[in-house]
């Protein structure tokens, strides 16, 4: 039996307490995104006689690089919950800057991601050509979950 695969049968929300809620499906300007699981699960401690030692290491956390046309309404989304953070943030106020959350979901094979306690890393590079581009958003997330529905 063949697998099939559909960037148009990814569906998703991002929200966060400032920001609001965006609700995005796969064809709404985003060109990729791609979740980075940041901790390594397992390391090895070889010892001088070669012996070796396992160990499993806890933690859920990673990356969400999200690449959106510099027009898209994605776009505009993150650029207004980064400055609400940043002005939040400026005034003395930090509590809600990984308060972020997202729900990525594969409607074709049921599988999806819960993303929590989000922060925009940074705000991406912008270019200025003749042509309009892709803007590429990095987001951290404190805990990243693989489901099956």
């Amino acid at each position: 039996m063949a697998t099939t695969y559909s960037f148009r049968n990814l569906t998703g929300a991002i929200t966060h307490s400032l920001a609001g809620i965006f609700t995005f499906s796969g064809d709404q300007g985003a060109g990729q995104i791609i979740i980075h699981m940041a901790t390594e699960k397992s390391t090895h401690d070889v010892a001088a006689d070669g012996a070796v030692q396992v160990s499993f290491v806890a933690g859920d956390n990673g990356t969400l690089t999200l690449e959106c046309q510099q027009t898209s309404e994605l776009h505009a989304f993150l650029l207004g919950w980064y400055n609400v953070c940043k002005a939040a943030a400026k005034s003395g106020d930090a509590s809600e800057w990984a308060t972020g959350y997202m729900l990525l979901r594969d409607t074709l094979n049921d599988k999806s991601h819960v993303c929590k306690y989000i922060s925009i890393q940074n705000i991406p590079d912008k270019t200025y050509a003749a042509q309009g581009g892709k803007i590429t958003w990095t987001l951290m997330a404190g805990d990243i979950q693989n489901t099956i529905v």
